[in-house]
C-alpha cells in the first residue's frame, strides 16, 4: 500500500473544491516554475528552480529529462537522491483527488535511480537506490533497491540484489 494521508471532504469532488486545500497563487508559481522548467535544457539549471522556487529536495548530478511533469500543488513532497535520471516526459505526483477524498503522499526517488521515458510516479511510493524503472511503467508501490520493475501495472522484472559496500 502506498504511504499517503487521506483527507476526506463534503461536498463537491475536492478537484472541484482544490483552492481551499491549496493556494491559488502557489499553484500559479508552481506551474510557471514547472513549465520553464520542462523546457529548460540544462540540468543544473533545472535542478536549481526546483529547489529554490519549489522547495524539492533533488541530489547532486540528477538529470531531469525535458517535458518532465512534477506535481503542480505539492511539488515539496517530492525527494530526488542524487545522480538518478528521470526519463522525458515523466510524471510524478504527489496528490491524489478522488471523488470523496484527495491524498497526500512524500514520493521519495533514492540515489543512482533509472525512471524510463513517459513512466508516472503515483503518491506515497519510494524508489529504492539504484533501481530502474522501465519506460511507460505506472510506479503504484515501492519499487526495493536495484530492482528492475516494468509495466502496467507494475511487476517486478528482475529483483534487487544486496548493494555492495
Amino acid at each position: 500500500m502506498r504511504k499517503t494521508t487521506r483527507y476526506p471532504v463534503q461536498g463537491p469532488n475536492p478537484l472541484w473544491q482544490m483552492y481551499r486545500t491549496v493556494s491559488f497563487w502557489k499553484v500559479v508559481k508552481n506551474f510557471i516554475v514547472i513549465q520553464l522548467a520542462r523546457y529548460t535544457p540544462f540540468p543544473s539549471w533545472k535542478n536549481w528552480m526546483y529547489r529554490t522556487f519549489l522547495r524539492m529536495e533533488v541530489g547532486q548530478e540528477t538529470a531531469v529529462a525535458l517535458m518532465v511533469m512534477m506535481d503542480t500543488m505539492f511539488p515539496e513532497l517530492i525527494k530526488i537522491g542524487k545522480n538518478s535520471v528521470i526519463g522525458y516526459n515523466t510524471t510524478i505526483l504527489a496528490h491524489e483527488y478522488l471523488v470523496e477524498e484527495y491524498r497526500l503522499g512524500e514520493v521519495r526517488i533514492g540515489d543512482r535511480v533509472l525512471i524510463g521515458a513517459n513512466s508516472t510516479i503515483l503518491p506515497g511510493v519510494t524508489i529504492g537506490d539504484g533501481a530502474i524503472v522501465a519506460a511507460g511503467t505506472v510506479v503504484h508501490k515501492d519499487v526495493a533497491p536495484g530492482s528492475f520493475v516494468g509495466g502496467n501495472p507494475m511487476r517486478v522484472i528482475r529483483a534487487g540484489e544486496p548493494e555492495e559496500k
